[in-house]
């Protein structure tokens, strides 16, 4: 970087000059400035929308997971006709286990460690079937095989549950009685049972409970995470983008500048040499009448 000279004799320093800006590859790189600038509204908006999506889950779990229990009777539609809104609502169901139907879910992680859900059908006295998920069992001995699953207590005729919607298939292969998904559609074909296909609920009590059950599932969380922060950034990019070709250019006039006054003492140096020239040359000592000058006749007065 040059350094902008200041003129000795105090004089301000001539105006910066842009005229550069309209040539070619200034104006491609303000193109790619507002290019560049589309870009991170697109990824701030995405990250928004998904913000959006992670507020409205965590509102969910706001408003419905620690309402009372609905009896079953009065939200059916919650599992046979599922709205999103509905996700988590707490629902009492009375019935039977089907507890000869019970599947395993595969690669079930929680909290970093590998497992499986288990999925006890439970026909209400409404006559509806239900998939209960009753918690979840680490890897066994065996490979590919929990140690034991579980089983709830034959005489359990009420449970508690929240709701949550199925997942998709997935084109995996799952030994006997174990499925890759709650693919609730599949469970239903796996079963041989008419199972309500909306949602499945997820064990919150049983009563009598069983001496030993699967563990409780994680909690949802109630964090929105950085969805909101990488929205922010994203239009702090697109604001970078416009100040470095600002700097750029403002550093070029500046630098242009600075060249054009480094020039200007070269010039002066040279209008200097030409004037000691002239007053090197031969001073004339005589008039064209043979007598002295009055400067001759001054300097020979001093001598």
């Amino acid at each position: 970087m040059t350094a902008s000279p200041t003129p000795d004799d105090g004089q301000p320093l001539p105006p910066l000059r842009f005229g550069f800006l309209a040539t070619g590859p200034w104006i491609l790189g303000f193109v790619v400035c507002i290019l560049f600038v589309l870009l991170c509204h697109a990824l701030a908006q995405w990250q928004w929308e998904r913000r959006v999506e992670v507020m409205h889950q965590v509102n969910r779990v706001l408003e419905n997971y620690d309402d009372a229990p609905v009896p079953f009777a009065e939200a059916a539609d919650v599992f046979t006709d599922f709205h999103p809104d509905q996700e988590w609502t707490p629902v009492t169901l009375t019935g039977q286990y089907l507890a000869d139907q019970t599947l395993v879910v595969r690669n079930r992680p929680r909290a970093g460690r590998p497992g499986y859900e288990v999925l006890v059908p439970f026909r209400t006295e409404e006559g509806t079937v239900v998939v209960v998920n009753r918690g979840w069992l680490p890897l066994g001995a065996q490979q590919g095989r929990p140690d034991a699953v579980p089983a709830p207590d034959p005489a359990a005729r009420e449970v508690v549950v929240r709701a949550k919607a199925g997942e998709p298939a997935l084109d995996r292969d799952a030994p006997d009685g174990q499925i890759p998904s709650i693919d609730l559609p599949a469970v239903a074909d796996h079963i041989g049972e008419p199972v309500a296909t909306g949602a499945y609920g997820i064990m919150v009590s049983e009563t009598p409970a069983a001496a030993t059950t699967p563990q409780r599932l994680v909690e949802p969380t109630l964090d929105e995470g950085p969805h909101l922060s990488y929205a922010i950034q994203w239009y702090l990019f697109a604001l970078m983008g416009f100040g470095v070709w600002g700097y750029s250019a403002w550093m070029r006039a500046r630098n242009d500048r600075a060249d054009a006054l480094e020039g200007a003492p070269e010039e002066d140096e040279g209008t200097i040499r030409a004037h000691r020239r002239r007053r090197a040359r031969p001073v004339r000592r005589t008039r064209r009448d043979g007598t002295l000058t009055d400067e001759a006749a001054e300097d020979a007065l001093f001598d």
